[in-house]
């Protein structure tokens, strides 16, 4: 939990500077970049937070890494990170700007999980309810799990609708076993 809380103000922190210098949009995809390569590379993140390297070589792999796709803002912002001996929860950083940066900008992520691929339509009714409920940006993000046997689950912030057969199936022999 104290990772997530010192995560989420350095990330705040980092947002109120670009916002400042009229360069959010560009950290925020330097951000996304971090996120990325840091999720793909489970070795560049152990090594980030292993207590065994110097924070010198750990500021050199990130330059190394990210020195030709990061804004110099960025980079000064890595090399504070390593600085102040946090290079450790640099994943969860970066998550937490790309969260900020949403809430900022009133995106909401949507993630629809259904048993097959659905057409545009169920899709597009799916998107008018939410937009009628949230007045913003809305990030629809798909997912297909075959043991929802039917049906789909929305899920956005921390609601949830389950429309699954398997939900279905379940409700009905939790009724009947009682």
């Amino acid at each position: 939990m104290k990772g997530n809380k010192v995560a989420s103000r350095y990330a705040k922190a980092l947002l109120d500077l670009a916002v400042e210098k009229n360069s959010l949009d560009q950290v925020y995809t330097d951000m996304v970049n971090v996120s990325q390569v840091l999720t793909d590379s489970k070795d560049l993140a152990a090594v980030l937070g292993s207590p065994v390297i110097s924070p010198d070589k750990k500021a050199t792999i990130l330059e190394t890494v990210f020195g030709n796709s990061c804004t110099p803002m960025s980079l000064g912002f890595l090399r504070l990170i390593v600085k102040k001996t946090r290079a450790g929860i640099l994943p969860e950083i970066a998550g937490s700007f790309i969260e900020h940066y949403k809430k900022h900008n009133n995106i909401l992520d949507v993630y629809l999980t259904s048993a097959v691929v659905l057409d545009n339509t169920v899709k597009e009714k799916v998107m008018a309810k939410v937009k009628a409920k949230h007045h913003g940006q809305v990030n629809l993000i798909e997912k297909i799990d075959p043991s929802l046997i039917g049906g789909f689950i929305v899920r956005m912030d921390d609601d949830q609708l389950d429309a699954s057969i398997a939900n279905q199936l379940t409700n009905l022999k939790n009724l009947l076993l009682n």
